[in-house]
């Protein structure tokens, strides 16, 4: 394990359109000790050409093709497997970070010895546009307190893995990023946020109001099936997590 370089998972699958501006983003970082493991999920779009292209000029870029379409937990943690740095950041191949993201946080974490941050985002849209609106975060986060919504957006989350102690891996359900943040902090670690913008979340057309039914639904499933919490606990959280979701669009 490399004492200070940053894994960075990306995810990939027909990401053609996005998947340059993500990769030039990590690029301009100030901090220029990382890795981008960029994991394709079998696309079938002139994404994989453009990371290679990438990959050819810069070693820090590496370039990993799965066998089959597996989704997104399974190419995470494919990346995970590779991944060689103390850092785990993670960056989906249409988001966008601000050139001084990993430099900030890393120091934020090294000089407080956290184990697991996360950061302010902004959104935009598919055409790059910001859609006014900032996502901020509390200083801190604890197992409870993330029961009652996902506060952390998984593009500006970073873990130490030196001082976590044990794997880092994603389950195969729905929100397996909130999954992730929950198995960590329920350990009794927490999160720390730093409230500054470092990223942009492209919010595209798809996931809009017509999927919030069924993240509704997955969130219920993670309280019951892989949390096994109790019913009347299970409604406060989710009634929180309601209202969460309402103040946060």
């Amino acid at each position: 394990m490399k004492n200070n370089l940053v894994s960075i998972i990306t995810p990939m699958y027909n990401s053609e359109k996005f998947i340059e501006s993500t990769i030039k983003s990590v690029l301009s970082q100030t901090y220029q000790e990382w890795e981008m493991l960029i994991v394709d999920d079998c696309s079938t779009d002139s994404g994989p050409e453009i990371v290679n292209s990438y990959a050819k000029e810069d070693s820090r870029i590496k370039y990993i093709k799965i066998d089959s379409n597996k989704g997104v937990s399974h190419a995470r943690n494919t990346a995970l497997g590779n991944a060689k740095g103390r850092y785990i950041a993670f960056l989906d191949s249409d988001d966008i970070w601000h050139e001084e993201k990993l430099q900030k946080q890393i120091s934020f974490m090294k000089k407080n010895e956290y184990i697991i941050t996360f950061t302010a985002y902004e959104l935009i849209d598919e055409n790059s546009d910001k859609l006014n609106k900032i996502i901020h975060v509390p200083k801190s986060v604890d197992y409870d307190t993330l029961l009652k919504g996902n506060i952390l957006g998984c593009l500006t989350v970073i873990i130490d893995k030196s001082r976590l102690g044990s794997e880092i891996k994603m389950t195969g359900v729905r929100h397996e990023d909130y999954v992730l943040w929950l198995s960590i902090l329920k350990r009794g670690y927490t999160a720390h946020g730093l409230d500054e913008v470092q990223a942009l979340y492209r919010k595209s057309s798809a996931s809009l109001s017509g999927n919030k039914l069924k993240s509704a639904m997955w969130t219920w499933k993670i309280y019951r099936d892989i949390e096994k919490i109790p019913m009347p606990k299970a409604i406060y959280y989710f009634i929180n997590y309601s209202i969460n979701g309402i103040k946060k669009s």
